[in-house]
């Protein structure tokens, strides 16, 4: 869904944006409900009232009322070609130091490669994976996704590199907007007897964290129910009409590279403005490719 590379200091990494997620989300479909026809969602022009197919929309930027600007895919990658086409890591931070809060949804980094075969050595790719396993930091990086940048993590999980989006810290509400009961126990009233009781039945009830005994019983509850309704009789046959329908390593020595890169300190977030021309970043990050977007609405 996305193609680029990871940047650290003058490190560069190509990688792709895979989804971690398999959605098991229950997706019903709208019927009609005096003939059980399903109801489309349809794309009109608001002046013909004719429906408009999916090759004729481009994506608009009101400017000014009456005043549209079309903006294509390749407009907004040549806005600022390095964010859009770089996961560029700021810092290095303690994993244990991010809140909860501020994770939002996680996606697999992987080597950029094809049906066929790799592009990109994977040399960079373990070095930074083993490097971020052993100091037990992770990189706070910056990225452009389609049309909007976002704060990221990159962690290291197993074999792979995890990017996990990152909510802003003026997205997440604060404490003091919330009327919250005091820090002390003694606050609400609560006697030591019962704390003692609490403490004690989460320390029966600990254990290991083992994600995959955790179930979503709703979703299996809801696909049984439609078994039996089906079974029951109460499945119609409905026929719908069918609808109308690579970056290359940049072979740099990472040691020298790397090398580079600590004989400039803390990498500054603006380096075209902060390092000399000669030491800035080569330019050789991958071209982007233009599958897996969707198209605007």
């Amino acid at each position: 869904m996305w193609s680029g590379s990871i940047t650290f200091g003058l490190v560069q990494i190509p990688v792709g944006l895979y989804p971690s997620e398999v959605s098991h989300d229950l997706s019903f479909k709208l019927l009609d409900k005096r003939d059980m026809t399903p109801v489309h969602y349809q794309r009109y022009n608001s002046k013909s009232g004719k429906e408009v197919p999916w090759d004729d929309i481009v994506r608009g930027f009101e400017r000014a009322p009456g005043e549209m600007v079309v903006v294509t895919d390749e407009d907004l990658r040549r806005a600022n070609v390095k964010s859009s086409q770089t996961i560029e890591i700021l810092d290095f931070v303690d994993a244990s130091d991010i809140a909860p809060p501020y994770f939002d949804k996680p996606y697999f980094l992987g080597p950029l490669q094809t049906k066929k075969r790799a592009l990109a050595s994977p040399k960079g790719y373990v070095l930074l994976r083993e490097a971020l396993r052993k100091t037990g930091k992770v990189g706070i990086a910056k990225v452009v996704i389609r049309t909007r940048e976002h704060l990221a993590a990159v962690l290291p999980q197993e074999k792979a590199l995890i990017l996990n989006l990152l909510r802003f810290d003026h997205e997440l509400r604060k404490e003091k907007d919330l009327d919250l009961p005091e820090a002390v126990a003694g606050a609400a009233n609560v006697s030591e007897r019962e704390m003692d009781m609490a403490e004690r039945l989460i320390t029966e009830m600990a254990t290991e964290w083992k994600p995959q005994k955790y179930k979503d019983e709703y979703y299996d509850d809801v696909m049984a129910m439609i078994e039996k309704k089906a079974k029951a009789g109460d499945a119609l046959k409905i026929t719908e009409p069918e609808e109308v329908p690579e970056p290359e390593a940049s072979g740099a020595d990472l040691v020298a590279l790397l090398r580079k890169s600590l004989g400039h300190g803390h990498a500054p977030a603006n380096r075209a403005e902060k390092e000399p021309s000669s030491k800035r970043r080569p330019k050789t990050a991958p071209k982007k490719k233009g599958g897996g977007r969707k198209k605007a609405a």
